[in-house]
Parts: structure tokens; sequence; C-alpha cells
């Protein structure tokens, strides 16, 4: 016999097991993503962005930076690995296999003589006659008697010597760590343990894949809502203006879900009267406007006036329920303008091409929000040609600064950037009265504004030339420099209220027709970069047979008057395929030259391809994704 059959001591040891199978891989996951990551970023040292809360180095900052639901669950658990652990170590009574010697406190194979010393030693410390205390009496006759009558008794002796266990050779025994007073309920401890099986290794994983699974369901894999990328594609068309694309990004789940108060109509109002220049309305008639934009939906209306509020740099003028909106509308807004980009961009089946001009709009308006810059800032004017938007996004400029260094002949970012430091130097503070520390800013400034170059080419293989329907392979390499000589930098946007990493669109087009041919999405702030350089590759589909005029550009979501435009220096003439012999090859600019093939190089790591035709017809004619604009069409006439 043993001293105690029940298992319910075990259930802490269960415990422990189990949660340590968990957690210890899960530890282990993340530190290899930890381990992996990209390296670290320097931010902007200016003295505007060293005093936004989002670069905040304070103890305080860095342990909420850590502070998400996964880490907290995690930490918690390695706490409840230790307090179990400490508890096993102190348990009151150990489990172990029943030995009279040890209870009589005696060596083994002692003699009977001594055996029987042993109990009447024990007998006057915990005999029920010697000692009242009821668990001295409980010791007594569980161990103490038992052990006596087991060494006593020739057969148990003999037993537990061959055996070791008195009752002779024992079988196998099998239980169930769990607590005493749930294996005692009426004699259902064989239910007790068929539900904890179940329960643990069939019901708990499958509840675990269908929340999985479920999120799948409604979120993209860059975490937005499916219903928004149905509303973007049902909205998007062949030419917006960043003005009118507007209209078209606050259709989105993420904004719609917001919460609307009747008693932040008020605050709308004062903040549509701030930014009534910036929205499309008739100023002499304000009051009419006002009654119209207001009969829109109000999660529209909402969202649109916080991104103009952004935008018009006047968000002191939100109360305190309107500025936590506002931070829960920026916070996803670098991938809702992703998804967006790739609407824009994305093959559709019924044209075979995307829309260049709404993808050139989409990165404007993603600058305009990134560096919270007005949309009428970057209309081009006699006094600039480019628009003043993009001196808008060096610290101290306002208005009236970008205004007197006009009347200097300054009209454009790259004029500004091409002067000599003194030069620069004297011009600020003669003309715009910056002072030393001022310029040192905008200098810090100018010194992490990228400058990016590339060289690709393309072609297809064999001496055919380009023909219809041929897959053509494009290779080259994108070089970003910065005059500070680092790479991986985040971009000067104090007024965005998270960390932003800035990322570049390659986008192969035809501007006259408007098509994009091929587009990839590039970042600088991986492994892959070597000196500030990256290799770019990849394929598309030639459309129908015809001249083509292409041009490259390369635009960043970030930083505005950084976007590159570069045309191909080949028409491309497509000729339909014959039986025989190629009818003609490419045509050749005077004096350029194609290459004919092009070398593959011995690493294919290191770049990304997103250029499927295929793709896009999967996108554009999922039963799916008519649902989902069914719904929004639905949603939005409900209001």
């Amino acid at each position: 016999m043993a001293i105690s059959e029940d298992n319910s001591g075990l259930f802490p040891i269960f415990i422990l097991t189990m949660l340590t199978l968990l957690v210890v891989p899960c530890t282990i996951i993340k530190l290899c993503r930890a381990a992996s990551k990209k390296a670290k970023a320097v931010s902007c040292q200016c003295s505007v962005c060293s005093r936004s809360v989002k670069y905040d180095k304070s103890i305080f900052k860095k342990i909420l930076s850590v502070s998400t639901w996964s880490n907290l669950i995690l930490l918690l658990s390695w706490i409840m690995i230790g307090v179990l652990v400490d508890y096993v170590n102190h348990l009151d009574h150990e489990i172990e296999v029943f030995n009279p010697f040890n209870i009589l406190g005696l060596q083994f194979g002692a003699s009977d003589s001594e055996i029987k010393k042993a109990y009447r030693r024990l007998a006057v410390q915990y005999h029920p006659d010697k000692n009242p205390d009821p668990d001295a009496h409980k010791y007594f006759v569980e161990s103490i008697s038992k052990a006596y009558q087991a060494l006593t008794d020739p057969i148990s002796r003999e037993h537990f010597v061959k055996y070791g266990h008195p009752d002779g050779q024992q079988g196998f025994k099998m239980g169930i760590a769990l607590p005493h007073f749930l294996l005692n309920i009426k004699g259902s401890s064989g239910g007790i343990l068929l539900l904890c099986i179940v329960g643990v290794c069939i019901l708990l994983p499958l509840v675990a894949a269908a929340l999985h699974l479920l999120k799948l369901r409604n979120y993209t894999v860059n975490n937005v809502r499916i219903p928004t990328i149905a509303s973007y594609y049902m909205y998007m068309k062949p030419s917006l203006s960043p003005s009118k694309l507007m209209e078209v990004y606050v259709k989105c789940m993420e904004y719609l879900e917001i919460p609307i108060y009747w008693t932040e109509a008020e605050c709308l109002k004062k903040i549509f009267t701030l930014v009534r220049s910036e929205l499309n309305v008739d100023l002499r008639n304000i009051k009419q406007e006002l009654a119209k934009f207001f009969k829109h939906h109000p999660a529209l209306v909402k969202a649109e006036l916080l991104v103009q509020v952004h935008l018009t740099r006047q968000t002191e003028a939100l109360s305190p329920r309107l500025q936590k909106d506002f931070k829960r509308m920026m916070e996803p807004a670098p991938r809702l303008l992703n998804e967006l980009m790739k609407i824009a961009v994305v093959i559709r089946p019924d044209l075979e091409h995307g829309w260049l001009r709404s993808a050139i709009s989409v990165m404007e308006f993603s600058q305009s929000i990134i560096q919270a810059v007005p949309l009428s800032a970057r209309k081009a004017t006699s006094a600039y040609p480019e628009g003043y938007a993009s001196f808008l996004q060096l610290p101290h400029f306002n208005d009236s600064v970008v205004k007197k260094i006009a009347r200097k002949k300054v009209k454009t970012l790259q004029e500004f950037r091409d002067m000599k430091t003194e030069d620069r130097a004297e011009l600020l503070s003669q003309t715009a009265g910056f002072s030393a520390a001022e310029i040192q800013d905008i200098e810090a400034v100018l010194d992490i504004m990228p400058s990016v170059t590339f060289e690709i080419s393309f072609g297809t293989e064999g001496d055919e030339g380009i023909q219809e329907d041929d897959i053509v392979t494009l290779q080259g390499r994108v070089t970003l420099k910065r005059a500070n000589g680092l790479t991986r930098v985040l971009p000067h946007a104090p007024l965005y209220p998270f960390p932003k990493e800035e990322y570049w669109w390659l986008i192969l087009a035809d501007e006259s027709s408007n098509r994009v041919w091929y587009w990839q999405r590039l970042s600088f702030m991986g492994d892959r970069v070597e000196n500030g350089s990256r290799l770019v590759k990849g394929r598309f589909l030639t459309l129908c047979e015809g001249n083509y005029d292409l041009t490259w550009y390369l635009l960043c979501d970030s930083w505005i008057g950084c976007d590159k435009k570069k045309k191909v220096k080949v028409k491309v003439k497509v000729v339909k395929r014959a039986r025989g012999v190629s009818e003609e090859g490419p045509v050749l600019e005077e004096g350029e030259d194609v290459e004919e093939e092009i070398e593959e190089e011995e690493d294919d790591e290191g770049y990304d391809t997103e250029y499927s035709k295929h793709e896009g017809k999967a996108v554009a004619s999922s039963s799916a994704l008519d649902d989902e604009i069914k719904k929004i069409q639905s949603y939005l006439a409900g209001f």
C-alpha cells in the first residue's frame, strides 16, 4: 500500500508542466523575432522632433513600448511558473513510496528488538492515550501501526524486501492530476477525466483556430479590414486629385466604427470654420455649405474634418475626446494608404492595367498626411512651379517664411538643397530671421532628407524581341543617399503622432494612357541593403501591340519633393507572335542601345516582387469582394 493514493498533490505539477510546454516555445519565438528584427533606425535629431512625444526616451515610455498584451501575458505566465515551482518545492508532504523502516526511524534490515523499541518510543509520543492531538492520532494509526505490522509480519516483511511493498508485487496504476474535490463528485471521476481530455486536447485548439480564422476572414495580412479594401476598390477612379482622394480615403471601416457623440457637433462646426478653405465648398455661402456638408454620413464628416485639421496643423483646437479619436485615426493611416496605393496600381481584369494618376495622388496624399501639409500647398503657381508644400516640411517654416525666400528666387526645395551651406545660412538668417539654433535644426533635417538614383533595364529571353503576351524581366538597383551618410533613418515628421518608416514605390507606367505596367514597394530599412543600394527585380506581362513611351517613377510615401521620374530611353514595339521567325524587335531611340539579355545574379534573394496579373484578377473578381462592396453600399445608404 501507499501513504497517499490521492493524486491531487500532483495537480500543481501538472499545471506547471502544461504551462511550461506553452510558455517556453512562445518565449523562444519572441526572442528569435526580436533578434531578427530590422536594424534600429535613427530618428530626426532636430529640436522639434526631440520635443515630440513619440520620441520620448523616458523609462516610462520604454516600458509602454514593450507593454503589449502578448508580452504582459508572457510575463504573467513566467511569474506563475515561478510561483508553482516554489510551491512544489515547499509541499507539506511529499508523495513517496511507503517505507516502514523510514517511518519507524530505523536502518534497513533492523532486528525485531530494534523494531519493537522504536515502536514503543513512537507510541509514547503519538498514541491517542498519550497525545490528544487528532493529527497525532491519525499519524499513529495510518503510519506507525501499519509500519509496525508490516515489519513484524514475516510475509509482509519478505514482500517488502523483495518487491518494495508489504502487499507484494504491485500492478501499474494511472490517475489524473486533478484536485481531489473534482474527482469525487458522486463517483463521476471518469466523466471529469473525459471532459478534461476533450477540453484540453480538442476544444481548446479548435477555439484558438476558430479565432485565428475569424481574424483572417475580417482582416488582410496588413491588418486592414476587408470591407475597407472593398470600399476603396469600389470608389477608386482612374484619375483622382489628392483633394478628391480624401473622399475615398475616409470611407473605411476603421473610421466608420469610431463612435459619434452629439456633444461633438459644436466642436466639429468650429473645425469646419477653421479648415473651410481646404474643403470643396463655396466660401461666399458658408452657412449653406455648412448645412450641406453636415448632411453627409456623420462618421465621414468627422473623419474628414479630423484629417483636415491635421493637415492645416490646428489640432490644438480639438477637444480631449476628439484628440483621442484623432490619434485612433492616425495610427492605421500608413496601412490604409498602403492598401489604397495597391488598389490604384493593381491590374484590373477589365482594363489589364492600373491607374498612374490615381497612384501619384495617393502618394501625394500620403506625404501630406505624414508631414501635416495642406493639400492646397501642393498646387503649382507662377511663384511656386512645384507648390510650396515641400518647404513646409522643414522645421520652423510657415507660409510667410516661404514667401520671403521666394523673393530671393528660391522657388523649389531642390534649389534650396543645392545651395551651399554658408549661402543657405545667410539666406535663412537675413531673409527669414532665423536664429542659429533654428538654422541648425533645418540643416539637421536636410542632412537626413533622401536622394535616390536608379538604373533598371528590362528585356526578354531570346533574340525575338518583346512580343505580345511576353513575360518581361526587369533588373536593376536603387540607391539611396543622405548627406549624413546614413541609410536607416526615420523621416522628419514631428506632427504625425506615431513613428513612421519611409517606403518607396517603384512604378513603370505609360503617362499618355495612364497605364501602370509594373509596381513594387521598396524599403531601405532591412538587411538586404548594402551601402544604401538594393536589388530590384521582377517580371510583368506586355500589353497589346503598339509603341510605348514608358516612364519610371520612384515615389516616397513620407517626404515631399524627393520623388524621381525617369523616362525610359527605349520605345518598345510589341509585335504579335508569328509562326516562324519573329517579325521585329524593340525599336530604339536614336543613339541608344538595348541589352538583349539580363544576367541572373547568383543570389536571387534580397528582392521583393508584386507583379502578377492573375493576382489582380483574383482581387477584383472574388465573390467575397463583391459581397463586401454590397455591405459598404448598404451601410452607407442607411445614413
